[in-house]
């Protein structure tokens, strides 16, 4: 009888977790293959959604097909004049949140917004203020042709999530992962300030400074290489443990 209780209330909570409104932020730069897909999986969802994208000074016809989008769920259709990085997208968008939530969007393929109902529900664990999708936790994560230089990506974003978690006293298996929900309140408070994919590391960062432990769930997760528009470089890893030390001490 008490666990019947039990899974009545987890039950009303989560349902009242998904009728809240979750705002989607989506940073785009040469995403024209795949910037409508995106967006359409995204309002098939059918949460209480806004959409606000932001287009990064893209050259290949993506910001054209962003203008030419119409749907009462996109909120805000931002544009750089000038390609500046993941992060100050997510600046442009910040004023415009008025969801109870956040969560942050690739505008490519990689990541599937089916998982946001799976993110959501773990706030409903006392005290909850950010999840992160991992995509290590899920053990067919890796659903294209390995590569040495897939590999090494691999390899590095594991090196990373460690010294992440030494320095900052966390226990995740991808901190450096796309999928990040917020509640919309905590990701204004920490103010993030980095224009690029440095975002991640300091968001992380600043979270574990305020004493808050980052709740992680499994999602699924489909990678593609360089040939196909991956981003992500060495570069990048390098700055990541610049920014953890920038806003650490």
């Amino acid at each position: 009888m008490l666990k019947d209780v039990k899974k009545q209330k987890r039950y009303i909570l989560t349902n009242s977790i998904f009728k809240k409104k979750l705002s989607v932020i989506i940073p785009c730069y040469n995403e024209n293959s795949t910037i409508t897909k995106i967006v359409e999986k995204v309002i098939r969802t059918n949460l209480n959604l806004e959409i606000i994208i932001v287009d990064d000074n893209s050259t290949d016809g993506s910001r054209e097909k962003i203008k030419s989008f119409r749907n009462k769920l996109i909120k805000k259709k931002i544009f750089h004049n000038r390609n500046i990085g993941k992060g100050a997208c997510i600046k442009s968008a910040k004023k415009y949140l008025s969801g109870e939530f956040t969560i942050i969007q690739d505008a490519d393929l990689e990541y599937d917004p089916r998982d946001y109902k799976k993110l959501l529900k773990a706030f409903t664990i006392n005290k909850t203020q950010v999840v992160y999708g991992s995509r290590v936790l899920n053990k067919n994560r890796y659903l294209y042709n390995k590569t040495l230089t897939t590999n090494f990506r691999i390899f590095a974003n594991h090196i990373l999530t460690i010294m992440s978690n030494v320095l900052n006293g966390q226990s995740l298996t991808d901190a450096h992962t796309c999928y990040k929900v917020f509640k919309t309140s905590l990701l204004k408070k920490i103010n993030p300030k980095e224009n690029d994919f440095a975002f991640c590391p300091e968001v992380t960062t600043k979270i574990s400074k305020l004493n808050l432990k980052i709740k992680e769930v499994s999602i699924s997760y489909k990678g593609r290489g360089y040939d196909e528009g991956k981003k992500i470089g060495i570069y990048d890893a390098l700055r990541v443990l610049i920014v953890i030390f920038k806003y650490k001490f």
